[in-house]
């Protein structure tokens, strides 16, 4: 019965869609599948282990945190990104979701990349590296370019890099554009939490009229995770822990290779909408679909039609 509703919403999108109908009926379709969509993901607060089981996050009050599976299907299927095996997780604030237009979200991430040295933190020219990497952007597009990504263009900073050697937390934030679209420019927040044999990596994406909300919230989400017993930067043992090549200037230039389709989530939402209801039926019927043999099925209201329509 369940397929079968999928397919009537998804029949319905398509002969809206191509019959170029703009009422309401059509707003009413593509309202049904964010519902169910909305309704089947599951959301925690409070404290919550992450699966690399080296840190874990304390989500406070205004904010809410979705699960390495889920984040994984908003991110590949909803938002349409090359599949990423390392997600641990996504922080969302409490009134947003995968759906919202003006809003943030921070993917969670953890790479055992070793133990980052930081004595080159105070020694760094933040203008300089900027320069560096502009420079050195035309050959990291060339490499995007081959694995069939768009380019990126490093507008410049949008919060210039700050390293708080107390806590061991690294945050920034760039401003991109993606191709040589000259319309909305993407926001990048990164924040990397220093640990024992590895760094946690916070990474918000959305567009740049999130900046003021995102830095508004940044002090709270600086705080969230903490490293679990023994992983700690400070439990570093010289005599059987690797170092790890980067540096805290390593850490912030990085190179806009392959996991660097992520930043587009949020800035190409809207492409969502204007690839149809027909994309929409298909990614919800596959999701739903997962979810069968783990918990019980949500159901999708069929749309009701009153009123006559084009075929």
């Amino acid at each position: 019965m369940k397929k079968l509703i999928f397919l009537l919403v998804a029949v319905m999108a398509t002969r809206l869609l191509y019959a170029g109908d703009k009422d309401s009926l059509q707003l009413t379709a593509y309202q049904h599948i964010v519902d169910s969509v909305r309704s089947a993901l599951k959301y925690e607060t409070g404290v919550v282990n992450l699966p690399n089981k080296v840190a874990k996050l304390n989500v406070p009050a205004g904010f809410k945190f979705l699960n390495a599976e889920q984040s994984k299907f908003v991110i590949t299927e909803l938002w349409g990104n090359p599949p990423r095996e390392d997600v641990d997780g996504m922080i969302f604030p409490v009134n947003a979701d995968p759906f919202s237009d003006s809003s943030y979200a921070f993917i969670i991430s953890y790479d055992a990349m070793g133990y980052v040295k930081d004595e080159d933190a105070d020694e760094m020219d933040y203008d300089k590296l900027l320069k560096q990497m502009q420079e050195e952007e035309p050959e990291a597009n060339k490499e995007r370019a081959k694995l069939g990504y768009e380019s990126i263009h490093m507008i410049g900073w949008a919060q210039k890099p700050y390293y708080d050697k107390e806590n061991k937390v690294l945050h920034w934030a760039k401003e991109l554009k993606f191709g040589e679209d000259d319309g909305v420019h993407t926001l990048n927040y990164d924040v990397r939490i220093l640990g024992r044999k590895g760094i946690l990596s916070l990474n918000a994406v959305g567009t740049m009229a999130e900046l003021p909300l995102v830095k508004k919230d940044i002090g709270k989400v600086l705080h969230m995770a903490t490293f679990t017993e023994g992983n700690a930067y400070k439990d570093f043992d010289s005599n059987i822990d690797e170092v790890a090549a980067w540096t805290i200037g390593g850490l912030v230039a990085g190179k806009l290779l392959a996991k660097a389709g992520i930043l587009v989530v949020l800035a190409k939402f809207w492409k969502l909408i204007a690839i149809g209801l027909v994309a929409a039926g298909g990614f919800i019927m596959k999701f739903f679909r997962r979810k069968r043999n783990e918990e019980p099925e949500v159901a999708v209201a069929p749309v009701e039609n009153n009123n006559e329509t084009n075929a």
